[in-house]
Formats: structure tokens, C-alpha cells, sequence
């Protein structure tokens, strides 16, 4: 069955950029933003999103919804879809497209498939998919027909299996390495700046790890503002390493570091102020005079 309209839930950073590449290659993208703030709104009127006011309204016209929250609110969105489902009687593919650890995606899954719905563990590796090839949706579970028609639409789907949990998985694993790297590079260049070493560890890194201190130097002073949702992320990796026998407490250390870095003021910009995030050393900085003020 050919797709008639795609629901996005919600169009924040990710969501609306996913809306809008949909739209561009001809797909009607609808969202319900009930409940969302004025920046998700003023996003979704950005990327030609048509705004609904209900989520009956939304799972009446979409025949496939795209939840793309923050972790802590996936639960939550599915369970409101599943009451409109149920409410409608309305048959759809609910791909949930967060950063959520397997077994997590497995009772999401039940929620939706018990209240009439079509289920797709799916996860996106990658930016917002504003260049071609920048970005991966992954998906698995036994409902892809649908969810795989959007690589028609501007999106590079992935299909992994028929085994819900799949993609999650992928994501997980994926995450844990670079966000876990980000946070592992915050908190090594804070302690050297604590104890005085900051320009010698630079220079050393500059002579015998240019590459990585590149990308510290390029991607750190982006964090901030995500620092806030990437807690759940990592809390999520670290119930899934616990899943499988491993140690949860390398990316539980890493939500913590990105819980400091989200009590400072950097953490207040949002994404379009990027003229005014910090330089790499700067960042460092403040986090250092932040953590001294704890220790007050």
C-alpha cells in the first residue's frame, strides 16, 4: 500500500529535518505537536510540516509515524498513540526511531501491536540528514514494507531483519563509541585543566594524536546543547551492556559527565546560536571554574 502521509513525532532537531527531506521528495508530513514548545513549532512551520491538533487526527491520516524523541519520552509517546489507535480503530506502522536499548524498544513494541498497530524497531546513525549519505535509518521487525518505502522519499533505509530489538541494538552499540568517546575526551581535557597540564597535553596530542584532536577540537564545543538528552542515551546503552552480562558503568559514567556539562549555562544555547558556542578551550575552562564552584 502506497504511503498517503508520514507522521512525525517530534519535529525537534532530528524530526523536523527528517520531516522536511520527506516533504522535498513529495511525501506529506503531518506532526501533532500538543504539548511541544515554540521552538518545536516555529521547526515543524520551517520544514513545511502540517500541524494537526490531536494525535486521533494524527494516526487517522498518517499511515506510518516516525517517533523521534528524546529517550525518556518514547514510552510516553507510544502509549498516546496506542490510545488513538484504539480510540480509531486505525491500522498503522509506528517505526520508533529513539535511542532506546532493546529490551525497551520490545515493551514499546507490545504497546503499540496490542492496540491494533504495526511495529518497527528503527534507529538513525548519524546527523540530521541535511547532505546525501550522511545519514542511516536502520529498521527491523516483520512490518518493513512500509518503513522501507521512505528510501523512495530522500531516506537511506537499512532493513536488518525481522527480529524487533535489531536496530535498536545497532544504535546502542554505535553510540556507545562516539558519544561515549565525547564524553570520555570532555572529562580527560577538564581534569587536565584541574591540574595544570592543559597546553602540554594539547601539544602532545597534536604530535602524536592530531587526528582525534581534531575532532575534539571540531566537535566538543557542539555538545552542550545536547548534553541534556544524551544523559537518557546513555543510561539507555548502559541497561543494555547490563542486558547482555557486560559492565554498565563505563556509559553510566559517561551520562554523568554529560549531566555536569548540562548544569552549566552552555548547555541553555540552543542549536541555532552556534556563533556563540565556545572554542574547545573555552568549553574546558568553564567546566573546570564549574566544577571548583561545587567544590566550594
Amino acid at each position: 500500500m502506497p504511503l498517503r502521509a508520514v507522521g512525525i513525532l517530534s519535529p525537534g532537531d532530528m524530526g523536523h529535518t527528517v520531516g522536511r527531506v520527506l516533504g522535498e521528495h513529495g511525501l506529506r508530513v503531518i506532526a501533532c505537536i500538543q504539548g511541544r514548545s515554540e521552538r518545536t513549532r516555529l521547526l515543524a512551520e520551517s520544514a513545511n510540516i502540517t500541524a494537526v491538533p490531536t494525535y486521533r487526527q494524527l494516526v487517522v491520516e498518517a499511515g506510518l509515524i516516525l517517533s523521534i524523541l528524546v529517550p525518556a519520552q518514547a514510552m510516553a509517546a507510544a502509549e498516546n498513540v496506542a490510545e488513538a489507535l484504539g480510540e480509531t480503530k486505525t491500522e498503522l506502522v509506528y517505526a520508533d526511531c529513539n535511542a532506546i536499548a532493546p529490551q525497551t524498544v520490545r515493551r514499546i513494541d507490545k504497546i503499540i501491536t496490542a492496540a491494533g498497530g504495526n511495529f518497527v524497531d528503527a534507529s538513525i546513525i548519524g546527523p540530521p540528514p541535511k547532505n546525501d549519505g550522511s545519514t542511516r535509518f536502520y529498521a527491523s521487525g516483520g512490518n518493513l514494507d512500509i518503513f522501507q518505502q521512505l528510501s523512495c522519499f530522500g531516506l537511506d533505509i537499512r532493513p536488518l531483519g525481522t527480529q524487533v530489538g535489531l536496530a535498536s541494538a545497532i544504535k546502542m552499540c554505535y553510540a556507545s563509541l562516539t558519544k561515549g568517546l565525547t564524553a570520555l575526551c570532555t572529562e580527560l581535557l577538564t581534569a587536565a585543566e584541574i591540574l595544570g597540564v592543559s597546553d602540554a597535553l594539547a601539544a602532545e596530542f597534536k604530535l602524536s594524536q592530531s587526528a582525534l584532536y581534531e575532532r575534539m577540537e571540531r566537535g566538543l564545543p557542539t555538545m552542550p546543547p545536547k548534553s541534556r538528552r544524551w544523559i537518557g542515551e546513555m543510561n539507555e546503552i548502559s541497561a543494555t551492556f547490563e542486558y547482555v552480562g557486560l559492565t554498565p558503568k563505563i556509559l553510566a559514567g559517561a551520562a554523568e559527565m554529560y549531566r555536569l556539562v548540562g548544569d552549566t549555562h552552555m548547555a541553555d544555547l540552543s542549536p541555532e546560536e552556534l556563533e556563540a558556542f565556545p572554542a574547545l578551550g573555552e568549553m574546558i575552562s568553564n567546566l573546570a571554574e564549574h566544577l571548583k564552584k561545587q567544590d566550594m
